[in-house]
């Protein structure tokens, strides 16, 4: 069975997951939420959960991210591609790199 093989413990992988979550608080500050607002609108049952991904440390599920893109006021298509490259970055570039 193929497992996938970006490993949570690769370096380079943390280092793109913390810069999503840079990516996340930059667009949470810009709609002018605060952890606890949009943990509400995205239906999260803890604001902690939050400040989780902004340090890296997660993903948003992909059955959630329309709901974070409206909460973010980011257009979804946008909003994917940008997760895209943070949390996939070789479909990224298969799709995007041209």
């Amino acid at each position: 069975m193929y497992g996938n093989p970006q490993r949570r413990t690769d370096p380079g992988v943390q280092d793109l997951r913390r810069e999503g979550g840079r990516w996340l608080k930059e667009q949470r500050e810009k709609a002018g939420l605060s952890q606890r607002q949009l943990a509400f609108k995205v239906g999260a049952d803890y604001y902690t959960f939050i400040s989780q991904l902004e340090t890296g440390r997660g993903r948003i599920p992909p059955d959630r991210y329309r709901d974070w893109a409206e909460a973010l006021g980011v257009p979804p298509a946008i909003f994917v591609r940008s997760l895209l490259r943070f949390y996939d970055p070789i479909t990224y570039d298969i799709l995007f790199s041209e």
